[in-house]
């Protein structure tokens, strides 16, 4: 009992380590890696190679395969290049197999001690994440000592070797177990690794090779159950990749007798021959179906008909797909909450067209959409949650945040002009009046700065610019000033007992309260950026305190 835990420890570690590696180089080079992808769609053989080199650094075929279907989910690249970086992602994963299959034990105290020294000193910076790198390749390459260990030990016993007599006599239950593996441990490296060390000492070579096919099949199958829940053009790319694989993996069920016939006589090692198995599975299945990418995608879009349209009538940039790249993901929610703000724009716009026109049905339409800005905003902070803050760089960390403050702006802003709305639909509409000249022409002018500034904050979210940040605030004052002389104005008015001003006069004041509220709401987009840039001055109480 206790070799056996010792053995399922050992799993876990491994499984754990690519685990940390992943994470790690995802969390140095996330938005690079994406680059790269980005820009070597012009063929599908730079394609192929750009998924080959991602995949090497990522160590995860599934990985790669959830940052390309979420590029085919934004419309950035087309499925038939997305499937040639796929087939390129599992020959890299199957070169990272060979290359851990080496004698690299002397590795492992290096990475570990030289990573836990870099992830304490700078824990939260890119040193601090090179540092968790290394710490999972120690970890792999410790992990796969030990399950050597244990499995030296676990072969003496009889129940294991009958286990794996009755394991030697089905291929089919073979490669159901190998996809079982990678789905559950979420990684075909660690299982194909863990495969080459049992054919060691615990299992034939024959039945590690049928584990490697089972693995290569769990790989695609995991990347379909993982983005389940995407929208369709992102579920395309792993579904292609599946087709790929349950094609090769039937060709391959016949082609191991040949191939163990042909190379067996020159490589004795069984880990070795594992591991090669797995590369020259990879390579054959990418030399064919290279040429076919453009065929299976035609099979894909008629399997999963492409209706990326919400209720909304747009595409939802909340994609599941992506969590797994915190940079990726921040860039999604980044993404719906511009969308969010355009519904506030168009809300605010319409005030004031209902204002002019008394249109009820307009008003009633654009408080409908107050419902949307609210759902939005639940959705992209649930979006968010998801995302540990561990895993988050402090760039992304500060993003995130900022991306949670603009959306709970934007959320009350629409709040705000929901009651708006029935206020005028109250005040004004329902009892036929109507504002004077002046005060309309000044809340004309209060509205026409409100949509300017609204536009100027969307583009401080956007680009994070700290002179168009100031430039914000410095309209909060304006505002600020302009809302007190209007207010002032119209009081004079109201002593000069002007007509529509004494019918309007509690609507006016409360209006022109509101835009300004609006604004303030507006305006404290700025002020993360600011603070980020620590270009915020200390408050004038603090100073009053002081002086005191």
């Amino acid at each position: 009992m206790k070799h056996l835990l010792n053995l399922l420890a050992a799993i876990a570690l491994l499984v754990w380590g690519t685990h940390l590696v992943r994470t790690g180089v995802l969390r140095v080079f996330g938005s690079n890696l994406r680059q790269m992808l980005a820009v070597s769609m012009g063929n599908r053989f730079s394609a192929m190679l750009s998924g080959l080199g991602v995949t090497a650094l990522v160590q995860s075929s599934t990985a790669t395969a959830l940052i390309t279907a979420s590029f085919v989910g934004q419309g950035l690249i087309a499925l038939p290049a997305a499937l040639a970086v796929m087939l390129g992602a599992d020959v890299g994963t199957a070169l990272m197999a060979v290359v851990f299959s080496l004698d690299l034990s002397w590795l492992s105290p290096l990475c570990i001690f030289l990573g836990v020294t870099l992830f304490i000193a700078r824990q939260g910076h890119t040193v601090g994440d090179v540092g968790r790198v290394l710490i999972g390749l120690g970890l792999m390459l410790l992990a796969l000592q030990l399950v050597s260990q244990a499995t030296t030990v676990l072969t003496r016993n009889p129940a294991v070797q009958l286990m794996l007599e009755q394991l030697a006599s089905d291929r089919m239950l073979e490669i159901l177990l190998g996809a079982v593996l990678v789905v559950l441990s979420y990684s075909s490296l660690a299982v194909v690794l863990l495969t080459a060390t049992l054919s060691l000492y615990v299992i034939s070579v024959d039945v590690a090779l049928g584990l490697v096919l089972g693995a290569n099949l769990g790989s695609g199958l995991l990347a379909v159950l993982t983005t389940l829940r995407a929208n369709v053009a992102t579920r395309q790319v792993p579904l292609g990749n599946l087709v790929f694989k349950l094609l090769a993996v039937g060709v391959g069920v016949f082609l191991i007798p040949v191939w163990l016939r042909f190379v067996q006589p020159y490589v004795q090692d069984p880990a070795a021959l594992t591991v090669l198995f797995h590369l020259s599975f990879n390579l054959m299945v990418a030399a064919i179906f290279i040429g076919l990418t453009q065929t299976v995608a035609g099979w894909v879009e008629r399997l999963l008909p492409q209706s990326t349209a919400t209720p909304l009538g747009r595409p939802n940039h909340l994609d599941p797909s992506a969590l797994t790249t915190p940079s990726l993901a921040i860039s999604c929610a980044a993404r719906e909450a511009m969308h969010q703000a355009d519904v506030v724009e168009t809300m605010l716009r319409g005030v004031l067209t209902v204002i002019r026109t008394n249109d009820l049905k307009l008003s009633e339409d654009l408080r409908k959409l107050d419902d949307t800005v609210d759902s939005l905003y639940s959705a992209i902070k649930y979006y968010l949650t998801k995302l540990s803050r561990q895993q988050l760089s402090e760039e992304e960390g500060r993003r995130w945040t900022d991306i949670i403050s603009f959306t709970i702006n934007m959320e009350q802003v629409g709040d705000i002009v929901e009651r708006v709305l029935i206020d005028i639909e109250d005040k004004k509409i329902r009892k036929g009046r109507d504002f004077s000249e002046a005060g309309l022409a000044e809340i004309c002018e209060l509205h026409a700065r409100l949509i300017d500034n609204l536009r100027l904050g969307m583009s401080v979210f956007l680009n994070g610019s700290v002179r168009d940040a100031q430039k914000l605030l410095e309209e909060k004052a304006r505002f600020r000033d302009l809302e007190r002389e209007y207010a002032t104005s119209h009081l004079a008015r109201l002593s000069d007992k002007t007509l529509g001003s004494m019918e309007s006069s509690s609507l006016h004041i409360d209006l022109i309260s509101d835009l300004k509220r609006i604004n303030s709401h507006i305006c404290s987009i700025a002020y993360p950026i600011l603070d980020s840039a620590g270009a915020l001055a200390p408050s004038r109480l603090r100073e009053q305190v002081k002086g005191q």
